[in-house]
């Protein structure tokens, strides 16, 4: 058994505390403002939205922590050291998503007054349809809190010496506790002090990482951690970039920190900070990645011993590359500087396991356990089983992180689930008001079906389809993409086609419009025309108002 690191341990504990601390200090603040409530719907806010009162310095500090989590820093090191810095697409493509997110979804959301993503959506397609939408999002939340909650048990591991089942069930527990008690409030303001853990510990990593006696000049190894893509791979470079930019928007992480904003020109600001914030933060971890690759890992006889270093390829590199960023914390900076380094890993992962989390929850107690389940649920009753909720998400997180080994494989998978069938139906939901519960059925089968036959290789599940490119099992081609713009054509298509069969009666709609569809889209319609006198949305989204009178006393509802 490793001996364990007590200054390394001491030093976390501290961190740990002052963490917990804070989480507690917002916690009450959170109990103190919902005492305050007049409605339930205020009361729900509280836990959900922190009151919709999110000023812009915590606002932009938790909506940047958001994405600069565990596997983004850890991610963003192993990829340079890798494939290269060509391959590192995480920074720049969910700098992109989150500004893309301010332009064109932020200020709608904001507007609108939903709680969770998961809101227009049902508006749109239905309780039911959204209930099947919630399959997705939930996976990705839960698998992307396991992927990283084990990352940091290894990281502990390494460097610390801790047994792994332990460090990952204390992390989660604390992560878990604070957010119970003190929902959105909580999450927010320990992720002012997380970030900046952050911040602080990667980049004094730095300067000694590089400057350490076994770390080549980065100018003179530029070729080998900045990479290079061959053109076969063009495809798949293309695919992964709209994975990160357009799958990087229909998270409730993402929204939850739009719709918490005091106003939607702010939810805008944050977004835009954040894109800043997410370029900013990766520069360390770029720079970490690179050094690992310039690093004559051979030297390291402690690193070899541990059995962290092989030579299998006549090379000495990293055995396990989820860990170059802790391992250049370990072995290439003085003792203190490690363990400064490794507060912020664990800063990062927290700030991402507590905020997914608190949104799989939310979006169960909102969309699914009131609007399906419980109509008249009060919101005591809500507020409870989004707590449940937490402890159960953090739970089978935790469970999953401990037992299944290829967790980021999964998480890889759910990810892409949520790139080809959620993101084309935010869309439409948003943007397009013809689409219906028809289009959302078949749009969801298509994108799905698409997406799996296309094959997973880390999961060592083949293709039933073989692209163009296809070479060393690998798919070339950018299929994801190809999934979701027939998943969005589908719903776009099938939904018209209800419609043209409603509205020119070749379809009865009291017989044939089981999923009530027409009756969804009058009451919509009326929403939304009172929401246009309230000056809240503009003209442009009304859709045909006409059509919608027609089936006014004859509609039925699901």
């Amino acid at each position: 058994m490793t001996d364990i690191n007590i200054p390394g341990l001491v030093s976390i504990i501290v961190f740990y505390l002052l963490i917990l601390l804070i989480g507690v200090f917002a916690a009450w603040k959170k109990n103190k403002a919902t005492a305050q409530a007049q409605t339930t719907e205020e009361e729900t806010n509280e836990v959900i939205l922190a009151g919709r009162n999110i000023g812009m310095f915590v606002g932009c500090f938790t909506m940047t922590a958001t994405w600069v989590g565990g596997g983004y820093i850890n991610g963003t090191a192993e990829s340079v050291y890798n494939d290269g810095l060509v391959w590192a697409q995480a920074p720049w493509g969910y700098a992109t998503s989150l500004s893309l997110g301010g332009f064109f979804f932020a200020k709608k959301m904001r507007e609108a007054n939903y709680i969770t993503m998961l809101d227009p959506l049902q508006d749109r397609y239905g309780k039911i349809m959204g209930a099947f939408l919630y399959i997705p999002a939930f996976l990705g939340e839960t698998f992307w809190s396991a992927s990283i909650l084990s990352a940091l048990g290894a990281t502990l591991r390494v460097i610390l010496g801790l047994e792994m089942n332990l460090s990952v069930i204390v992390s989660a527990c604390i992560a878990v506790g604070y957010t119970f008690f003190g929902g959105l409030y909580s999450v927010a303001y320990t992720d002012v002090v997380q970030l900046g853990c952050i911040a602080v510990g990667l980049w004094l990593c730095v300067p000694f990482s590089l400057s350490n006696d076994v770390t080549t000049s980065l100018s003179v190894t530029k070729t080998e951690w900045i990479g290079h893509l061959e053109g076969y791979r063009v495809g798949q470079w293309i695919d992964y970039a709209m994975l990160l930019i357009c799958g990087g928007l229909p998270w409730q992480v993402y929204f939850q920190r739009v719709l918490s904003s005091k106003s939607a020109g702010r939810a805008q600001t944050l977004s835009f900070v954040a894109s800043f914030g997410c370029i900013a933060m990766a520069i360390p971890a770029v720079l970490i990645g690179a050094v690992a690759k310039s690093a004559d890992w051979s030297q390291i006889q402690g690193a070899i011993d541990a059995g962290l270093i092989s030579n299998a390829t006549g090379k000495y590199i990293i055995t396990d590359t989820r860990l170059t960023l802790p391992m250049v914390l370990q072995y290439l900076t003085p003792t203190w500087v490690s363990f400064i380094g490794l507060g912020a890993i664990s800063a990062a992962v927290m700030s991402s396991a507590d905020s997914s989390v608190l949104s799989a929850s939310s979006m169960f107690g909102h969309n699914i356990y009131k609007l399906i389940f419980r109509p008249n649920a009060t919101a005591n009753e809500i507020i409870w089983v989004i707590r449940v909720g937490i402890f159960v998400v953090g739970a089978l997180a935790t469970v999953v992180g401990l037992t299944v080994e290829s967790i980021y494989a999964l998480f890889h998978l759910c990810s892409d689930l949520v790139f080809c069938i959620l993101f084309p139906q935010l869309v439409g939901a948003v943007y397009i008001p013809t689409v219906n519960t028809y289009g959302s059925i078949a749009a969801y089968i298509v994108g799905l079906f698409l997406r799996c036959t296309g094959g997973e290789e880390l999961i060592n599940f083949p293709p039933l389809i073989k692209y163009p490119f296809y070479k060393n099992n690998h798919q070339n081609f950018p299929f994801r993409t190809l999934s979701m713009i027939c998943s969005f054509i589908t719903l776009v298509l099938v939904s018209k086609l209800f419609n043209y069969l409603f509205d020119n009666d070749i379809l009865d709609v009291e017989k044939y419009d089981t999923l009530g569809v027409i009756e969804r889209r009058k009451k919509l319609a009326d929403k939304l025309m009172r929401q246009e006198k309230n000056g809240i949305r503009p003209q442009e989204d009304i859709p045909m108002k006409e059509n919608y009178r027609k089936y006014e006393d004859s509609a039925t509802h699901c």
